[in-house]
């Protein structure tokens, strides 16, 4: 085999499949009797943040453990969930903000790029943007270099795809 075959390591999630978590998450905010006449709100900005805003943390804490198992429902990694500080809103109420992360970070990008130098395979791995293209001669090569990164997948702390496999 003279010609190069590649993939790309991505970190990436279906929006769609993220939206309707939330309307599912405000489905069961309207019917559940411990929310009733509670001012809990769930709202999606853009695809890339999750705003919760309601009366107290422990409903917070209820809200979260609703939209991680609607998330777990939807075959949703809940690595892309990144809480940030609970804040004090307005009327005595909480919000707290979960962004949604995508891509790999550059710090990241340069762990794989090691783990998979570090494997002695003939393969080379490049960063390009926010994923990495990993190109060698055999398929066999790239199939022990994905199975590397899923056995390390733990140790990174976001969740990778991999796509163009060809």
């Amino acid at each position: 085999m003279a010609k190069d075959c590649s993939f790309d390591i991505v970190s990436e999630y279906d929006k769609q499949e993220v939206v309707n978590a939330v309307e599912q998450v405000k489905k069961e905010l309207a019917s559940r009797f411990d929310f009733k006449n509670s001012k809990s709100t769930v709202e999606l900005e853009e695809g890339k943040a999750i705003t919760i805003t309601t009366e107290d943390e422990m409903k917070l804490r209820n809200i979260n453990d609703i939209l991680q198992s609607k998330f777990s429902k939807r075959n949703l990694s809940l690595k892309i969930l990144d809480p940030q500080k609970v804040e004090n809103a307005l009327g005595g109420n909480v919000r707290q903000v979960v962004n949604l992360k995508k891509g790999l970070t550059q710090e990241l990008a340069k762990k794989i790029t090691n783990d998979i130098k570090n494997t002695k395979l003939k393969v080379q791995a490049s960063i390009q943007g926010e994923q990495i293209r990993v190109s060698g001669k055999s398929r066999d090569d790239l199939q022990a270099v994905i199975q590397v990164i899923r056995q390390n997948e733990d140790n990174y702390n976001t969740p990778l795809q991999f796509t163009n496999y060809r």
